[in-house]
């Protein structure tokens, strides 16, 4: 058998070849029927007549489109393939931090050629940008920002190959990953990140963490490091953020699995077996992404088989106190978190949604127990409560199921830490990746980002279609009509009663991304807010401005070739919710992933990530290729969007 090189491969193709997903998920069989129930259908799919409004019915609201004046303060950008940033005339772009940027004046310098040492490597800026929030401190300005993981390629001396090869060399790319907080300031020259400032911290794979909730001191839990089940090191794969009512940053742990391998052929309980199957953890003898298991015990599971468990939570931080402690949320569910979307109820109660990024997998909500009252306690808020599920109908309605022990055969304990296995048994709807999650703050509704299945309409060897872990088969469903989901769509609900807490709601799709320039039919070509300016693919990324604008980040294809045709870069798009109109913003250098944004106090700031480049970006030919966070301000110094 020939070796396989993890390194190379996406997150996606590591998951499809050790756990092969069904073809279609159950979502897009209930938008197959609910289009089928509108009159959509005609032997084929054949929709293509609008943007989504709420209430107007399935895909349609070219009307409503026609008759509204644009909201966008900017001409639509063409779509890009170079090596750089992009921006609409009238808007400048610059660059506020590089992975290896110093956060405090003792930080080793960057070298283009060897990168970071290890020595020093946690008084730097991290690798690989991704969600990210500004928090109002007093008078100072605190970014915290995600770093999902690394590229060893570019981390590591170039003959390694992308592999560790001593514990140097692990603790090094440990602390390349995790959180940053950082202060910014601006001034005459521009923003820049305030080094030394009290308020600069790294969090990262061996920070100190607390473990909260329902799965805390489970036996589950339970290391020879840590017999209580009650503290753990590290937080991991921080893919996207939140923030919540009382000002503290939410970190999602994702494809956490990819971390641990063994060195030993292993006897595993029954339990802890099905729960590795389930999220993907290679059981094979030293495969795996990041080898740390050659070097660091913790993530040999031949040695630690707990410590997995103790990953894929979502992580509360105080950044207004570098020394508070980060609390790992286990109430709110153990998956590949995305991101985190917090809205209070019109009873006081917390709401979160959640979504688990993988094919076939689930997109779930969190109501607290108790109330939000500003200044007050807030320490149960992410812990007593309920977690839910979400089961959409083809009416375009939905359920939220509570994952109860009575409904899932499971204690408290085994469904924070086996959430998949929970929703699974109250026979969830399956997505098509469930990414970012968004809440409008100017109307009672929500949007997912759904970015692709790329497995869908694959078979096994034997013919039968492909299933996820679960055994669920990947069916067409309602929010996920495409039996090739290439390019993605945005789902749209409202919950009944004006009420984000309520157990019900209506969906509709905000768009349907696609190709008009290579398919005419609309199931392909997109809905109607899409066209030949404006294409894209892989919704993933997802911020609705004070404006009640929705910014689109895209994490796709971007050969620019066959299906991909016209798109160019990933990018970064600017839609109305009520028009469906929808025009590209920004686009990122080649290879890159446009993810993370946020605004200074000010809204005259806008912060972007750009994750991955594949170009020498941002200093040019010769030099390394490093993930950076860029500044977008208008020239006129107003609002930016």
């Amino acid at each position: 058998m020939s070796q396989i090189n993890y390194d190379e491969l996406s997150f996606d193709d590591e998951d499809e070849l050790k756990f092969p997903r069904p073809t279609t998920q159950g979502f897009d069989d209930v938008v197959e029927k609910a289009i089928s129930r509108r009159g959509f259908l005609g032997g084929a799919l054949a929709f293509g007549s609008g943007a989504a409004v709420m209430g107007t019915g399935l895909l349609s609201g070219t009307s409503a489109q026609a008759q509204q004046t644009s909201r966008f303060a900017f001409t639509q950008l063409a779509p890009q393939t170079d090596g750089t940033v992009h921006v609409p005339e009238g808007y400048t772009w610059d660059i506020l931090a590089r992975w290896g940027d110093p956060l405090f004046s003792d930080a080793p310098a960057f070298d283009q050629a060897t990168g970071i040492p290890t020595e020093g490597s946690d008084r730097v800026f991290g690798e690989n940008t991704d969600g990210m929030e500004l928090f109002l401190v007093g008078d100072k300005e605190l970014l915290v920002v995600n770093s999902e993981y690394v590229n060893g390629g570019i981390n590591l001396p170039a003959e390694q190959e992308g592999k560790p090869v001593s514990t140097d060399d692990v603790i090094r790319l440990q602390n390349f990953q995790g959180v940053t907080v950082m202060e910014v300031a601006e001034t005459d020259a521009g923003w820049d990140v305030v080094v030394d400032s009290p308020y600069n911290r790294r969090i990262h794979h061996r920070t100190p963490m607390q473990i909260d909730g329902p799965a805390a001191g489970h036996d589950l839990m339970k290391t020879s490091a840590d017999p209580t089940g009650a503290t753990s090191l590290g937080t991991f794969n921080n893919c996207g953020s939140g923030r919540t009512p009382w000002g503290t940053y939410l970190t999602c742990e994702e494809n956490f699995n990819g971390y641990f391998g063994t060195t030993e052929e292993l006897s595993l309980e029954e339990t802890t077996a099905a729960g590795f199957a389930r999220y993907g953890v290679n059981t094979d003898v030293d495969a795996g992404r990041y080898n740390y298991h050659g070097f660091d015990a913790r993530f040999d599971l031949s040695k630690e088989p707990n410590e997995p468990h103790r990953a894929g939570y979502i992580v509360e931080i105080d950044p207004a106190d570098p020394t508070s402690t980060p609390v790992k949320r286990t109430a709110l569910g153990r998956f590949k978190h995305e991101n985190a979307a917090s809205v209070v109820a019109p009873d006081g109660r917390v709401v979160v949604y959640m979504g688990d990024d993988e094919r076939g997998e689930y997109m779930y909500k969190w109501v607290s127990r108790h109330v939000y009252t500003p200044g007050g306690d807030t320490s149960t808020l992410l812990t007593e409560g309920q977690l839910y599920v979400a089961k959409f109908n083809d009416d375009m309605t939905g359920t939220w199921i509570a994952l109860t022990p009575e409904d899932t055969g499971m204690s408290e304990a085994e469904i924070a830490i086996f959430t998949r296995i929970a929703a699974t048994q109250v026979s969830a709807t399956t997505m098509d990746r469930p990414e970012w999650i968004a809440v409008n703050p100017t109307a009672i509704e929500a949007y997912c980002c759904l970015t692709n299945n790329s497995r869908r309409g694959a078979t096994n060897d034997d013919g039968s279609l492909r299933t996820n872990a679960a055994g669920e088969p990947m069916t067409t469903n309602a929010p996920n009509p495409r039996e090739l989901n290439k390019y993605g769509q945005i789902l749209r609900w409202r919950p009944h009663n004006g009420d984000h807490a309520a157990a019900t709601f209506e969906w509709d799709l905000y768009v349907m991304a696609g190709n008009p320039d290579v398919y005419s039919d609309g199931l392909y070509a997109g809905t109607a807010n899409i066209n030949a300016g404006n294409m894209f693919n892989s919704p993933d990324g997802m911020v609705i401005d004070s404006t009640g604008l929705i910014w689109i980040q895209t994490d796709g294809d971007d050969d620019n070739e066959g299906d991909f045709l016209g798109m160019g870069n990933n990018q970064m798009l600017a839609g109305d919710p009520v028009t469906g109109e929808i025009r590209r913003f920004l686009t990122g250098p080649n290879g890159s992933e446009v993810t993370g944004l946020t605004w200074s106090a000010d809204r005259r700031t806008m912060f972007v990530g750009i994750q991955h480049p594949a170009a020498p970006f941002p200093d040019g030919e010769g030099t390394l290729p490093r993930s950076s966070i860029v500044t977008v301000k208008r020239a006129d110094n107003a609002l930016v969007g």
